[in-house]
C-alpha cells in the first residue's frame, strides 16, 4: 500500500498545476481514482469522484481536496528577452530567485528558465527586492524570439521545477506542491479504502479547483454536492524548524494536525472533538493546532449553503508555498486512517448532533 501511495504522491507532485491551470493534475486523479466511482467535472474544473455504492437515502460526506498549486504567470516580456511575471498564491519574495522554473508555452510545451537574480558584484546597498524587480530569463535575446521561437505569451502559466524524492531512511518526501497535492492522496486513498464497507453515509470526493486564490472551486463545488458534513484534507504549514518547543502544533513523524481556529474558520467544536475522540480510540497520532494565519477550503464550505460542520485534517509540510516541501509518509497514512474510522462512525444521528 505505501509502495502505491508514494506512486500517486509522485505523479500528483511532479503534475503542473498553479490555479485555474490545473488539468495535468485532474488527469492523474483519474488515472488513480477508484473504480467504483463514477467521475465528472464542472466548468470550475472541479473533479467528482461518487462512489456507486451510495444510495441517495443517506447523509452525504463531502471529501475535499484541492488540485492547484502556488506558482506564476507571465505579465511581460522585455526587449531583451528576459520575461516578468506574476505570483499566483502567496509566496514570500525571497524564496523566489535563482530557481528553476517551468513555462508551459501555447502549444503545450515546457520552457525551462531561471529567476534571474543580480551577481553580487553588482549588488548595490538599495537594490529592493520583488517580484516587480524579478525576470525569468529562458537563454533568448529577444521579445520577438520568446514569443515567435519559443511560443510564449502573456499569460501562460509558471510552475516551480521539482522533481518528487523520497529518502526511506527517515521517511521523508521531498517534491513541490504538497499543499495540497498530499490531500488529493489522501482523499483518493480513502475512498478505495471504504469502497466495501457498509457505510452509514453517502460519499462524494470533490478534487477542488483555486483554493491558493481565495478557496473559489470550493465554493462552486459544495453548492453542486450539498453535503450535510465535511472533511478537509489539506498540506499544512509545518511550525517544527523555527518555533519554540512548546509552540509546535505541527510537526513532521506526529500525525495530521487538526486546527480549532484559524483567520476564517472557526471549527465545528463538536465535530473537532468526535474526531479527537476517534483518534484516541484507534491511537492515530494526531495534532492540534490554534492557527494565528492561513485558511483552508473548510473557510467557504463550512459557511455554505446552511452551513456545514466541517474539519480539516492537516498533513504537515515543512517549507509550504515555496519550491521545495518536506512531509512524512507516515503522517500521510495517518491522516487516511483517522478519515476512514471518522467516516466509519458517522451516521444521520451523530451528524445532527453537530
Amino acid at each position: 500500500m505505501i509502495l502505491e501511495i508514494l506512486k500517486l504522491v509522485e505523479e500528483l507532485s511532479n503534475a503542473n498545476g498553479i490555479s485555474g491551470f490545473e488539468d495535468d493534475v485532474l488527469k492523474v486523479i483519474r488515472k488513480h481514482a477508484p473504480q467504483h466511482c463514477e467521475i465528472s467535472e464542472d466548468s470550475m474544473r472541479n473533479l467528482y469522484l461518487t462512489p456507486n455504492t451510495n444510495t441517495g437515502d443517506k447523509p452525504v460526506v463531502m471529501l475535499d481536496a484541492h488540485s492547484d498549486e502556488v506558482g506564476f504567470m507571465v505579465r511581460a516580456i522585455r526587449p531583451n528577452g528576459l520575461i516578468q511575471f506574476v505570483k499566483v498564491g502567496g509566496w514570500v519574495e525571497s524564496n523566489v530567485p535563482a530557481h528553476l522554473v517551468r513555462i508551459i508555452n501555447s502549444d503545450g510545451e515546457v520552457i525551462i528558465g531561471v529567476v534571474a537574480s543580480k551577481p553580487p558584484h553588482y549588488v548595490q546597498s538599495n537594490d529592493k527586492l520583488s517580484i516587480e524587480t524579478m525576470n525569468i530569463d529562458i537563454g533568448a535575446r529577444s521579445r520577438a524570439e520568446v514569443i515567435e521561437k519559443y511560443k510564449i505569451n502573456l499569460g501562460a502559466p509558471i510552475i516551480p521545477d521539482v522533481s518528487f524524492y523520497f529518502n526511506d531512511k527517515n521517511d521523508a518526501m521531498l517534491g513541490k506542491a504538497f499543499d495540497c497535492r498530499l490531500g488529493c492522496a489522501a482523499l483518493v486513498e480513502t475512498l478505495k479504502i471504504l469502497q466495501n464497507d457498509k457505510l452509514d453515509v453517502d460519499l462524494v470526493g470533490m478534487i477542488s479547483s483555486q483554493e491558493e486564490v481565495g478557496t473559489r472551486g470550493a465554493i462552486v463545488g459544495t453548492n453542486r454536492v450539498k453535503p450535510d458534513i465535511a472533511i478537509i484534507f489539506e498540506g499544512s504549514p509545518a511550525d517544527d524548524t523555527f518555533e519554540s518547543e512548546y509552540l509546535i502544533q505541527t510537526a513532521l513523524h506526529k500525525g495530521p494536525m487538526l486546527r480549532h481556529i484559524d483567520l476564517r474558520m472557526i471549527t465545528n467544536p463538536r465535530f473537532q472533538r468526535f474526531a479527537l475522540d476517534i483518534a484516541k480510540e484507534y491511537a492515530v497520532p494526531v495534532q492540534q493546532g490554534v492557527r494565528t494565519g492561513g485558511a483552508t477550503n473548510g473557510a467557504s464550505i463550512h459557511i455554505s449553503n446552511m452551513g456545514i460542520p466541517s474539519i480539516v485534517i492537516g498533513m504537515p509540510v515543512r517549507y509550504a508555498h515555496t519550491h521545495y516541501g518536506v512531509s512524512s509518509i507516515s503522517d500521510l497514512h495517518n491522516s487516511i486512517t483517522l478519515a476512514e474510522k471518522i467516516i466509519k462512525r458517522l451516521n444521520a444521528d451523530i451528524i445532527s448532533g453537530f
